[in-house]
């Protein structure tokens, strides 16, 4: 979006070059890539990055009041509470579109989720659109995804210190179901890569007692990237049960799925975030329906959001499910990314928290880009389109 830096970039954009950056990342992961990878980073102006800087920070002040959080506890099911739940968590995010109002690009709350994202990933991602750019006239410069004053040594201490806290890594697991079967396994490559830590499916451990055991060797920190409705949806059966109170440290505490997540959008108030509601808190269904999504309240990557919800489609909800859904405000993206191929790209910006387990906050410390032309940003919805997919927002270290 900067115009400093997207005129450059897009008159010396070949496919050649985006060949170079596909293949290299994959090298330097040692992965290949089950999503689209993005033609471009997004340039991020310094007044748009300041405003998402501080809506993201606003945010996450508001929903870390602890009484609002032990409102927002309902939404954690029985059979997945888990004990020994942290005042805070270890990872959160919040994904802001990039929308136009009055004349200016402006950050509009999308999603949260109190869950850890492409951490490792992005790092290299970084990296590598560092080495690309570097063979561009006018644009071989310090190019940071990182906020708070760090840099990328500072970052990778602070995401150690957050994922495997003060454990030999060889005792902490990247949890997730059937790793390498993931999209994400190339975040899980670079995990092991800068943080020592193996990926793992909980279908393979052992448990003796309270504790976790892999092999030989207990298991005393789990980077918890497993999402519950894959869980659920497969029925898939663990040697432990999440409400047994383990012997065992969570990053993140496996509640924090639940509670900071779609679920916390009808209890916020700030200008970067659109009206939501609950659907069970519904009085009337709104006339104009066409300024609406409906979304499902616990689903990843843009599962089960109708875009285009009818009066039929809210009713159609059964009544102890209603409680599950939201109607929030349609937000029109701005195509605010000019596409070397002519044309704009919308973009979604993820900024993401981390909290180590000696710091007492959320520390917003990087970020990660999606870019869309299709309706929605997810990376099945744009398969047919170019100029789309992940990315990262680079900005010049000051």
């Amino acid at each position: 979006m900067d115009p400093r830096f997207r005129p450059l970039f897009n008159a010396q954009f070949t496919p050649a070059l985006y060949d170079w950056y596909r293949n290299e990342l994959s090298r330097r992961v040692a992965s290949q890539f089950a999503f689209r990878l993005a033609e471009s980073p997004v340039f991020l102006p310094d007044d748009f990055k300041q405003r998402a800087v501080d809506a993201a920070t606003a945010i996450v002040r508001q929903i870390s009041d602890p009484a609002l959080i032990e409102q927002m506890k309902a939404a954690i099911p029985d059979r997945w509470n888990t004990p020994g739940m942290d005042r805070l968590p270890s990872f959160a995010q919040v994904d802001f579109a990039v929308v136009r109002e009055d004349g200016q690009l402006v950050p509009k709350l999308i999603e949260l989720q109190g869950f850890p994202s492409l951490t490792g990933l992005q790092v290299i991602q970084r990296d590598t659109w560092k080495d690309a750019l570097a063979q561009m006239e006018g644009l071989d410069l310090a190019w940071s995804c990182w906020f708070s004053g760090y840099d990328r040594e500072a970052f990778i201490d602070l995401a150690k210190r957050t994922i495997v806290g003060l454990h030999d890594p060889a005792e902490v697991i990247l949890m997730d179901i059937d790793p390498p079967a993931q999209k994400t396994y190339p975040d899980f490559a670079a995990t092991k890569q800068l943080f020592g830590v193996d990926a793992v499916d909980p279908t393979t451990l052992t448990r003796r007692g309270r504790k976790l055991y892999r092999g030989g060797t207990e298991i005393r920190r789990i980077y918890n990237r497993v999402v519950f409705d894959e869980l659920i949806s497969k029925r898939i059966e663990l040697p432990f049960d999440y409400r047994d109170d383990l012997d065992v440290e969570w990053a993140p505490h496996p509640n924090w799925y639940w509670v900071w997540s779609k679920y916390s959008l009808p209890f916020l108030r700030h200008p970067s975030v659109p009206q939501a509601t609950f659907v069970s808190d519904l009085k009337q269904v709104p006339d104009d329906l066409s300024r609406y999504v409906l979304k499902p309240l616990f689903s990843f990557a843009g599962g089960g959001v109708n875009v285009d919800p009818t009066r039929a489609d809210i009713d159609a909800i059964p009544d102890a499910e209603r409680h599950a859904w939201c109607i929030q405000e349609k937000i029109e993206y701005e195509p605010a990314l000019e596409a070397a191929d002519g044309g704009g790209v919308k973009i979604e910006i993820r900024m993401m928290f981390l909290r180590p387990d000696d710091e007492s906050e959320p520390i917003l410390a990087q970020n990660l880009v999606r870019l869309s032309r299709g309706k929605m940003l997810g990376v099945d919805f744009n398969k047919q389109y170019t100029w789309v997919g992940s990315s990262v927002g680079l900005s010049i270290t000051s």
